[in-house]
C-alpha cells in the first residue's frame, strides 16, 4: 500500500483531470445560477438570493482547492460529494484508491 492509500500514477492522473472535473461543475453552476437570475421574484431578491449562493459555491471543491498530494483523497470525496464527479470519473485510477474512497464514502 502506498504512503497515502494511491499511487503516483493515480496522483498524476488527478492533477491532469481537475481542472476539466472544476470546469463542468462551474459551468454546472452558472446555468444554475442563470435559471436563478430567470426565475421568481423581484431583482433584488435574485441578485441577493445569487450573491448568497455564489459565496457559498465557492468554497466547494468543484470551485477551488487546495492541491498538494495529501489532500489528494479528500478532494476526490469532497468532490464526490458536492457531485462535481461520480464514481465512474474514477475509472482510470488504481483499484486501491477506489476501494479507499469506497471505504470513506461508505
Amino acid at each position: 500500500m502506498s504512503e497515502y492509500g494511491f499511487t503516483k500514477k493515480d496522483w498524476s492522473l488527478f492533477r491532469e483531470k481537475i481542472s476539466d472535473w472544476q470546469e463542468a461543475y462551474m459551468d454546472k453552476l452558472n446555468k444554475e445560477y442563470i435559471e436563478l437570475l430567470n426565475g421568481e421574484g423581484t431583482p433584488s431578491e435574485r441578485f441577493w438570493t445569487l450573491e448568497e449562493r455564489i459565496r457559498n459555491d465557492e468554497k466547494d471543491t468543484g470551485v477551488q482547492l487546495r492541491m498538494s498530494r495529501s489532500n489528494c483523497i479528500t478532494n476526490i470525496v469532497s468532490l464526490l460529494n458536492e457531485g462535481a464527479i461520480t464514481m465512474n470519473d474514477l475509472e482510470e485510477f488504481s483499484d486501491e484508491l477506489k476501494e479507499n474512497i469506497r471505504f470513506i464514502t461508505g
